[in-house]
C-alpha cells in the first residue's frame, strides 16, 4: 500500500509544530547517515553480569517447561507459524522473504526502501516478525531448561547470519524503531538464557560484529524516536528495548545516557499511554498487553542492573495490572476492543501458554493479587524468570478494594450476569492522539460471552497494510455490533492509521450495583446533526440482555444495525428472531435473539465483495461467522434487541 500526496497532507495536518519540527531534523539525519554512517567505537574486556539468579531455571513448572520444548523443537526442525501462513524454512530463513507474497524485501539504505508498498517489499509485518528474534528467545530458554547445546547452537548460527545479511543501516529491518526495540530486548534475554553455554561470550561481548550491531541499534533509537502524534506503544517498545539494552549492554561510552535518556522516555510515556485507571489509552486490549508486558521487562532489567526507577513507573504497571484483572471475563480473555497484530513483548513459552493468565501470574509475583482477582489456574516459563529479576517493591497506592466495573476515563463498562454472562459496552474516546492509529470506529458496541465464548463478537483486525478493503471492513463501524446511519463511519478515516474526524462519545449511566439489573447508557455525536444513544440493561433473574437504540434529532435517515456473532455460534433466522446455537466444553448452549422488528433482517457469512460476516481470531487470520444486518429508516421510534439465554 503506497501513500499518496493526500494522505501525506492529512497526516501532517495531525502533527503539532513541535513534531513538524522534530521529523525535520529526523529527515536531515537520515540524509547525513546516507553518506556517514556513525561509526561504532572499539570497547574490549567487556563482561556479561546480568545473570539469572541460582535456582532461577529449577523453579520453572514441569508442564510449562514441557510446552515450551515442544516448541523449541518445532523451531528446530524448521516449522512455524505466523500470522496464519505457515513456513517450512527456518532451519535456514531468508530474512528478506515473505512467504504470504513470494516476495523479497529489496536491498539498500533503510530509509529508501518502501515498506508499506507490498508490490515492492511485500507483506512487511511477515519479513519483521521473524526478525524480532522472539523464536531465539525460545530455543535460548529450551537450552537454558535442558542444558541441550542444540539449540544454543542454533540460535548462534541464526544470530550471525542475521548480522551478515542486515549491515546497520541496511534494508528493511533498519526501518522501524519498534522492530529495533523488541530485537534489542530478544537479544538481552538470548544472552541471559545462553549464559551457561561456552559459546556465550564468544557470540556476543567478545564478538565485534555483534557489539557494532547492538550498538548502532541504541544509537539509531537514540536518533528516531516515535514522535507526536506516533507515540503509542511503538515508543513504548523502543525506550524499553533501549534500556533492556543499556543496562545488560551497558559496555559502551554512551551507554549511561542512552541508559538515563529511555528511563525517562519510559517513565514518561507510560504514564501518557495509560488512563489513571490502569486501562491503556489505545484502547486495544493487545496493546494493554503488549505494553504491559514491555514495561514488566524493563523494570526487571532495572533491578537486575540496580539502576533506580521512578516510582510512577511501577505504579503504571501495577494499575494496569489491576485493570486488566477487572476486564477479563470467567476464562481470563479480555475484550476484543481495537486492533490487535498479536504483538509481544518477550516470548520464552510454547504454545497453548494463557498470555493473560501469565501476565495475572506475573502481576501477583510482583504487585500481589488482589482479593477480587480471577484464579490463574494455568502455568508459564516467563513469570519465574522475570521475577526472579524483579526485586519487591509493592507501590505505595490505593488499589481498589472490589472489582471495578465501569473504566470513566476510558469509557468501557464491564456487566457480568450469571452462569459466565459477560458484556463489554464502550462508551469511551475515539482512539489514543491525534491520528487513534489503532482505533476502530465503534463507539457504543458491545460485547457478549457467555462463559468465554464470543455470542455478539467483536470480529477483530485481520490485517493492515497490503489489502486496504478488509482493513477498511474490519474497522468499519458496520463490522462491530452498533448502529449505522446513511452507510458511513461514525469517525472519518484519512487512511489506514490515520482518522481524521473522531466520533466523541459519553456515558450516561453505568450503574452495577443493583445485582439484579446491571445498566448502561451512553452516545455518541459522530452522525451530527444526528446523535445515537444505546442503553443495555442485563437482569440477571432472567438472564436477559436488553439493547435500545435511538437516534435523536436531525433528517429521516436510512439505518443499518448489525450484531456480529462469533465464530461457534449456529444462527436461525426467521424474521426477526434468531436462534442461536453453540457448546462450550461438549455441553450444548442456546440463546434467542430478538431483533427489532421496524427493521429488515439479512443473515451474511464469509462475503466478500464486498466483504461481511467475517471473524478474525488472530492477525492475517479470517474465518466466515454470520452477522444479522437489520435495514430500515429512523422515523422517531427505539429499536429494541433482547437477547436471551437458555438454561
Amino acid at each position: 500500500m503506497t501513500m499518496s500526496a493526500g494522505w501525506y497532507l492529512r497526516r501532517l495536518s495531525a502533527m503539532g509544530p513541535r513534531e513538524v519540527g522534530g521529523r525535520t531534523v529526523d529527515a536531515v539525519r537520515r540524509r547525513r547517515w546516507r553518506s556517514a554512517r556513525p561509526v561504532c567505537p572499539t570497547v574490549t574486556g567487556v563482561r556479561f553480569t546480568a545473570v539469572l539468579p541460582p535456582g532461577t531455571i529449577a523453579s520453572v513448572a514441569p508442564d510449562a517447561a514441557k510446552r515450551l520444548v515442544a516448541e523449541a523443537d518445532r523451531l528446530m526442525a524448521g516449522h512455524a507459524e505466523y500470522f496464519g501462513v505457515p513456513r517450512d524454512d527456518l532451519v535456514d530463513p531468508d530474512w528478506a522473504y515473505d512467504p504470504k507474497t513470494g516476495r523479497r524485501a529489496p536491498w539498500g539504505y533503510a530509509f529508501d526502501v518502501p515498506y508499506r508498498d507490498e508490490d515492492a517489499v511485500g507483506d512487511v509485518k511477515q519479513i519483521w516478525e521473524l526478525s524480532r528474534h522472539q523464536y531465539l528467545t525460545v530455543l535460548a530458554a529450551a537450552y537454558a531448561l535442558t542444558g541441550d547445546e542444540r539449540y544454543a547452537e542454533r540460535v548462534a548460527a541464526h544470530l550471525r547470519s542475521w548480522w551478515a545479511a542486515n549491515a546497520p543501516l541496511r534494508g528493511v529491518h533498519w526501518t522501524s524503531g519498534i522492530e529495533l526495540g523488541i530485537r534489542l530486548l530478544s537479544w538481552v534475554w538470548v544472552r541471559r538464557l545462553l549464559d551457561g553455554w561456552p559459546g556465550a561470550a564468544g557470540l556476543f561481548e567478545e564478538n565485534p560484529v555483534a557489539l557494532r550491531q547492538i550498538w548502532h541499534h541504541q544509537r539509531w533509537l537514540a536518533a528516531f524516536p516515535s514522535r507526536g502524534s506516533s507515540a503509542n506503544n511503538h515508543v513504548i517498545a523502543e525506550a524499553a528495548g533501549q534500556f533492556a539494552a543499556a543496562c545488560a549492554f551497558g559496555w559502551f561510552p554512551s551507554s549511561a545516557r542512552w541508559r538515563a535518556d529511555a528511563l525517562r522516555s519510559l517513565d514518561r510515556h507510560l504514564r501518557s499511554n495509560t488512563f489513571l485507571s490502569g486501562l491503556n489509552r489505545e484502547l486495544a486490549s493487545e496493546y494493554h498487553g503488549l505494553v504491559l508486558e514491555l514495561g514488566l521487562a524493563a523494570v526487571a532489567e532495572a533491578d537486575a542492573a540496580g539502576v533506580p526507577v521512578p516510582a510512577t513507573v511501577r505504579i503504571v504497571l501495577l494499575r494496569m495490572t489491576d485493570a486488566l484483572a477487572a476486564v477479563v471475563d470467567d476464562r481470563l480473555r479480555p475484550p476484543r476492543q481495537g486492533d490487535s497484530d498479536d504483538g509481544y513483548g518477550l516470548v520464552v513459552d510454547g504454545e497453548g501458554t494463557d498470555r493473560w493468565g501469565s501476565l495475572l501470574a506475573t502481576g501477583d509475583a510482583v504487585f500481589g493479587r488482589l482479593p477480587w482477582w480471577p484464579e490463574v489456574t494455568g502455568t508459564d516459563v516467563r513469570t519465574p524468570l522475570l521475577t526472579a529479576l524483579v526485586r519487591p517493591r509493592r507501590p505505595a497506592v490505593s488499589r481498589p478494594a472490589s472489582r471495578p466495573a465501569h473504566f470513566a476515563d476510558a469509557g468501557l463498562t464491564v456487566l457480568r450476569g450469571p452462569g459466565g454472562i459477560w458484556c463489554r459496552c464502550d462508551g469511551g474516546p475515539h482512539g489514543f492522539l491525534s491520528i487513534a492509529a489503532h482505533a476502530h470506529a465503534d463507539a457504543l458496541s458491545v460485547e457478549v460471552r457467555q462463559d468465554g465464548v464470543d455470542v455478539l463478537a467483536d470480529p477483530g483486525t485481520f490485517c493492515y497494510h497490503g489489502q486496504p478493503e478488509w482493513r477498511r471492513y474490519f474497522r468499519s463501524t458496520l463490522g462491530h455490533n452498533t448502529l449505522q446511519l446513511d452507510d458511513g463511519d461514525q469517525s472519518v478515516s484519512g487512511g489506514p492509521f490515520l482518522w481524521t474526524r473522531h466520533a466523541r462519545s459519553r456515558v450516561l449511566v453505568a450503574d452495577t450495583s443493583d445485582p439484579g439489573v446491571a445498566r448502561w447508557c451512553a452516545e455518541h455525536d459522530g452522525y451530527l446533526p444526528s446523535v445515537h444513544r444505546r442503553r443495555v440493561e442485563l437482569t440477571a433473574g432472567s438472564r436477559e440482555l436488553r439493547i435500545v437504540d435511538e437516534v435523536r434529532g436531525g433528517p429521516r435517515r436510512a439505518v443499518r444495525l448489525a450484531f456480529h456473532l462469533g465464530p461457534s455460534v449456529v444462527a436461525d433466522l426467521v424474521g426477526n428472531r434468531a436462534e442461536l446455537r453453540w457448546s462450550r466444553d461438549g455441553e450444548d448452549r442456546s440463546a434467542t435473539l430478538d431483533l427489532p422488528g421496524e427493521l429488515s433482517w439479512r443473515a451474511h457469512r464469509g462475503e466478500s465483495e464486498p466483504p461481511l460476516g467475517w471473524y478474525s481470531a488472530g492477525f492475517g487470520r479470517k474465518e466466515p461467522a454470520t452477522t444479522l444486518i437489520g435495514t430500515g429508516f429512523t422515523d422517531g421510534t427505539a429499536f429494541t434487541t433482547v437477547l436471551g439465554f437458555h438454561g
